[in-house]
C-alpha cells in the first residue's frame, strides 16, 4: 500500500533520500494549510550524528487559518514510512493531514 509523506524540510534533500531510501523519491509541490514553522533545537543525539542542524524546522497548527507551509508530497511505501520513523528526531511524531491537492498525507511536527 502506497502512503503521502508530505514534507517541507530534510527529507527533501537528495542526499537525505538516497541515505535513508536508498532512492530519489519522486514528488509534487503541495501546501498544508492551517500551520505555521517555528524553529525548535534538537536535542537527539542519534539525529544530530547525522550530521543534521541542532536547530530544525517544525510545523505547528496556526490560529491563523490563511497561514500555510509550502512543500513536496511524496508516494512512499509503508516500508519506507516506517524508515522515515526511525530518522526524524526522537521528538517529532508523526501525523495524518489534508493537503490543499485533497491528498491525505503524513507530516512528522515536533510534540
Amino acid at each position: 500500500m502506497k502512503e503521502y509523506l508530505f514534507s517541507y524540510g530534510t527529507l527533501q534533500k537528495d542526499k537525505v533520500q538516497v541515505e535513508l531510501f536508498g532512492r530519489l523519491l519522486q514528488g509534487t509541490k503541495d501546501t498544508l494549510e492551517g500551520y505555521r514553522l517555528a524553529t525548535i533545537e534538537i536535542k537527539d543525539e542519534l539525529f544530530l550524528s547525522k550530521g543534521e542542524e541542532k536547530y530544525q524546522l517544525t510545523l505547528i497548527p496556526s490560529t491563523d487559518s490563511t497561514e500555510s507551509i509550502e512543500g513536496t508530497v511524496f508516494e512512499i511505501s509503508e516500508e519506507e514510512l516506517l524508515l522515515a520513523d526511525k530518522y526524524e528526531p526522537d521528538n517529532y511524531k508523526r501525523i495524518k493531514v489534508s493537503l490543499q491537492s485533497g491528498k491525505e498525507a503524513w507530516i512528522y511536527a515536533a510534540s
